[in-house]
C-alpha cells in the first residue's frame, strides 16, 4: 500500500514539479524566440492574444503585462471572434495563439481568418507537432513533462510555464524598445506604484503663507509660538534679505533645554540650525522620503535653483499620501 503524502509534502510537490517546468524553458529560449522578438518588435498595431479555458486566463494576464510595459495588446476571445469580434484584427497586428495541445477546435477555426487576413502568427503551444504549430510563423515550446495534478490532466505547470514565457516576451520587448521607469509611470498613475514614479516633492509640500517661519532676530518665544501655530515641529528662520538662514526643530529645542533652562534674551539666530538639509523642487516624493529617512529627519526645506524657499515637507505627509516608510527619530 504506498504511503499518503501529507498536505505540506503535497504542497512541496507541486511547487518542484512548477519550477522544474519554469526552469525546464531555459533551453527553450532559442532562435524561434529571437524570431518572435523580432517579429513583435517591427508590429505598428497591437499584439492579439488569444487561448481557450485556462489558455485564455493567462492570455489576459500576459496581455496585461504588455500593455503596461509599453507593448499595445488585447485579447480576443476564440468564440466570440468567430461571431464577429475578427473584426478587432488589423493586417498590421500581430497575433499569439496559445494552446497547450495545439488542437483547441476554436483557435483551429481562426487559423484560416489569420492568414487571410495576413497577419503572422506565433504559438505558444505545448505539442510542437500540433496542427497550431504547422500552421504559425513561429512555435514556442511550452510542454512540461508532468503537470502538478495528480492525474496529470489540470493544466497547473502548463499554464505556470506559458506565464514565464509571457513574461520573457514581454520584458524582452521592454528593455529592446529601451521602456524606461517614467514610460512605466505613465501607465500606473494610480496606487502607491504611481505615487512613487509620479508624485513630486512640491505636491505634497506647505507653501506660501502656510509656512512656519520667523526673522533671524524675533525671539525664541516667536519662534516657539510659530512652530506651534503651524503644527509642523519646526519654523524656518529667513534672514533680512528674505532667505533661508536656518531652521528651528522640536528637537533643536528638546537639545538646547538639555544644556540650559534660562532661555531669556535668546533668538531664532542663536538656536537654529544653519545650513539644513535642504531638496530641489521637482524631486520624486520617493526619493525625498529615502533622503529623510537616511539623515534621521522628520522635516525638510524645499528650495529651488536659486536657494529660495519653496515650502517646506512633513515626512508624516509621505507617509500619509501612501509612500511607506518608517518614522524618522
Amino acid at each position: 500500500m504506498a504511503t499518503q503524502l501529507t498536505d505540506i509534502q503535497i504542497g512541496k510537490k507541486v511547487i518542484r514539479i512548477e519550477t522544474e517546468a519554469v526552469a525546464a524553458l531555459d533551453s527553450k529560449i532559442n532562435g524561434e524566440f529571437q524570431k518572435a522578438i523580432d517579429i513583435l518588435f517591427r508590429c505598428k498595431g497591437r499584439v492579439v492574444i488569444t487561448g481557450m479555458g485556462k489558455s485564455g486566463l493567462i492570455a489576459r494576464k500576459i496581455v496585461a503585462t504588455m500593455n503596461s510595459t509599453g507593448t499595445p495588446s488585447i485579447f480576443l476571445h476564440p468564440s466570440d471572434a468567430v461571431h464577429g469580434d475578427l473584426g478587432m484584427v488589423r493586417n498590421d497586428d500581430v497575433v499569439i495563439c496559445i494552446s497547450k495541445s495545439g488542437d483547441t477546435q476554436e483557435i483551429r477555426q481562426l487559423l484560416p481568418m489569420f492568414k487571410r487576413i495576413n497577419v503572422p502568427v506565433i504559438s505558444l503551444v505545448g505539442n510542437t507537432n500540433s496542427h497550431l504549430a504547422q500552421q504559425s510563423n513561429v512555435v514556442l515550446d511550452i510542454s512540461v513533462k508532468e503537470e502538478a495534478c495528480p492525474h496529470d490532466l489540470a493544466p497547473t505547470a502548463s499554464t505556470t510555464a506559458t506565464l514565464a514565457m509571457g513574461d520573457a516576451l514581454a520584458v524582452t520587448l521592454l528593455e529592446k524598445k529601451n521602456f524606461t521607469a517614467d514610460d512605466f509611470a505613465m501607465f500606473h498613475p494610480g496606487g502607491n506604484l504611481g505615487k512613487r514614479l509620479l508624485l513630486r516633492i512640491e505636491e505634497l509640500a506647505i507653501t506660501g503663507n502656510q509656512i512656519p517661519k520667523v526673522g533671524v532676530k524675533a525671539s525664541l518665544k516667536d519662534a516657539i509660538l510659530e512652530i506651534s501655530t503651524k503644527r509642523l515641529g519646526a519654523t524656518c528662520v529667513m534672514n533680512d534679505n528674505g532667505d533661508l538662514a536656518g531652521i528651528i526643530t522640536d528637537g533643536d529645542l528638546r537639545r538646547l533645554l538639555q544644556k540650559t533652562t534660562d532661555v531669556t534674551g535668546l533668538t531664532a539666530e542663536q538656536v537654529m540650525t544653519k545650513n539644513p538639509k535642504s531638496i530641489r523642487k521637482g524631486m520624486l516624493a520617493s526619493a525625498v522620503l529615502q533622503e529623510m529617512e537616511k539623515f534621521s529627519i522628520t522635516q525638510i526645506v524645499i528650495i529651488d535653483d536659486d536657494r529660495k524657499l519653496v515650502g517646506l515637507v512633513h515626512l508624516h505627509d509621505l507617509v500619509k499620501a501612501g509612500l511607506g516608510g518608517e518614522s524618522a527619530a
